[in-house]
């Protein structure tokens, strides 16, 4: 489950780094803007949704255990 994490992770900041090269590129040289930006930053969310979800269902399931502050004290 931690390399899912760590590759859901990466995908978000790979996503990320795209869209900042698409940002830059895009629409320089005399060329039309293209939607890629756009597409990147649409992946990142999808990416982050599924990251989410994935460590919903690891907790739900048993894979990780939260190890946070203890209530009440």
């Amino acid at each position: 489950m931690k390399y899912l994490i760590a590759l859901a992770f990466l995908a978000i900041l790979g996503s990320l780094a795209s869209a900042l090269f698409f940002m830059l590129k895009d629409g320089t040289d005399g060329k039309a803007k293209t939607s890629n930006m756009a597409r990147a930053l649409a992946f990142r969310v999808g990416f982050s949704v599924l990251l989410f979800i994935c460590i919903l269902v690891a907790w739900k399931l048993g894979y990780i255990q939260p190890s946070g502050l203890p209530v009440g004290k």
